[in-house]
């Protein structure tokens, strides 16, 4: 009893390093701001007792807790401050808020994102609320139901999604006979896409999968940089990239990941989402009539916002490439449930979506989601 008392107060222990090494490591540097200029970086929220209120007409936030010890973060926001996040975002863990902090946030026009512990966003609150154009809804209704315009915009959006995936295969990925492939059947694609050898929606999905199978299996044998096996010891097939899809094929797709960089990719595609949503709503589209994606079941609710994500997706890639070739791992980052499912630890998790954001400005611009325009062509 003493032993199994004294492995649990370690891992405790490792936990907490953890968590401490994600939230209080090094972060890129904060980038210049003009003076009247407001602050482009999300409030992203983690750990249990999350507490949002208002308090003298001003936003109060205290952010939940990971570890102990730990020193709570609390942010304090008035109405019109420069300073306030453009998004807030709660990762998973518990908390609390009041209707008035949902009007506050509205009237901010501050969206309140919150993804479960799989990365899967839940719901999208505040902000200004979905108000459609007419003449974008009109488009998309138009878009869907017509179907040389609905081929063209999906040849048009999934060729973007493999240039930029052939982007991120040249930057991320060693050379290989895999990433030959992968490029090959990419540039193959967009050959196909482009000069519209292709006669329906079907078949551009089956260029899109094809390609995806490619550009994975490229993935494949990427090392990880592991730390403390010995204390912390980890699967094997852990010890570099494996399959996209969850070893657990009772369950569909890859929300229930069993590997630690599959979990990676569901909190960064999930981020990404977040912001297609927002940016979809905002510019007046309805984020529930898909064109790609508008009869296929996986789609759930929100279609147009999975159609959108479609050219972000590898850009999101290459953030995490870049993000695992640089950090070293270590076994108390992760917890494996006794189904087999890995979880992060809620400050990686910040991490992870800090990372995301910082790359989607990068590549995208202040307007995340401007591949919408470009792929409607409106």
């Amino acid at each position: 009893m003493e032993q199994l008392a004294e492995t649990a107060e370690e891992d405790d222990g490792a936990w907490a390093a953890r968590n401490e090494h994600w939230s209080t490591g090094p972060v890129r540097p904060k980038r210049y701001r003009a003076k009247r200029e407001r602050n482009p970086d999300p409030l992203i929220l983690c750990g249990h007792g999350v507490r949002l209120r208002i308090d003298h007409g001003a936003l109060l936030i205290d952010d939940g807790f990971t570890h102990y010890p730990q020193e709570r973060r609390t942010y304090r926001f008035f109405k019109g401050d420069l300073n306030l996040p453009p998004r807030i975002v709660m990762l998973d863990g518990s908390g609390g808020l009041s209707f008035d902090v949902i009007s506050w946030l509205a009237d901010q026009n501050v969206p309140l994102i919150r993804a479960d512990y799989q990365g899967e966003v839940v719901s999208v609150i505040g902000g200004s609320g979905f108000a459609p154009d007419p003449e974008r809804l009109s488009w998309q209704i138009e878009t869907r139901n017509d179907p040389d315009k609905r081929l063209e915009f999906c040849c048009d959006l999934i060729a973007a999604k493999l240039r930029a995936s052939l982007r991120t295969i040249a930057d991320c990925l060693p050379q290989s006979k895999a990433r030959q492939l992968a490029v090959a059947r990419a540039e193959a694609g967009v050959h196909a896409l482009s000069r519209r050898a292709i006669s329906t929606v079907d078949q551009v999905r089956e260029i899109e999968m094809r390609a995806a199978a490619a550009y994975f299996t490229a993935w494949r044998g990427f090392p990880l940089r592991w730390r403390g096996l010995y204390r912390h010891p980890v699967p094997d097939h852990w010890r570099a990239i494996g399959p996209r899809q969850s070893m657990r094929t009772s369950q569909q797709g890859n929300r229930n990941a069993t590997h630690p960089v599959n979990a990676i990719l569901n909190y960064a595609y999930g981020m990404l989402r977040s912001h297609a949503h927002i940016q979809a709503v905002a510019d007046g589209y309805d984020p529930r009539r898909g064109i790609l994606h508008h009869d296929r079941d996986d789609a759930d609710a929100f279609a147009f916002v999975f159609d959108m994500m479609e050219p972000g997706r590898p850009v999101v890639d290459a953030a995490i490439l870049k993000f695992l070739a640089k950090n070293e791992l270590k076994g108390p980052d992760f917890a494996i449930r006794s189904d087999g499912v890995c979880r992060l630890a809620p400050q990686l998790a910040r991490r992870i979506c800090m990372v995301v954001n910082d790359q989607l400005r990068d590549r995208l611009g202040d307007n995340p989601a401007m591949w919408i325009e470009a792929a409607a062509h409106h």
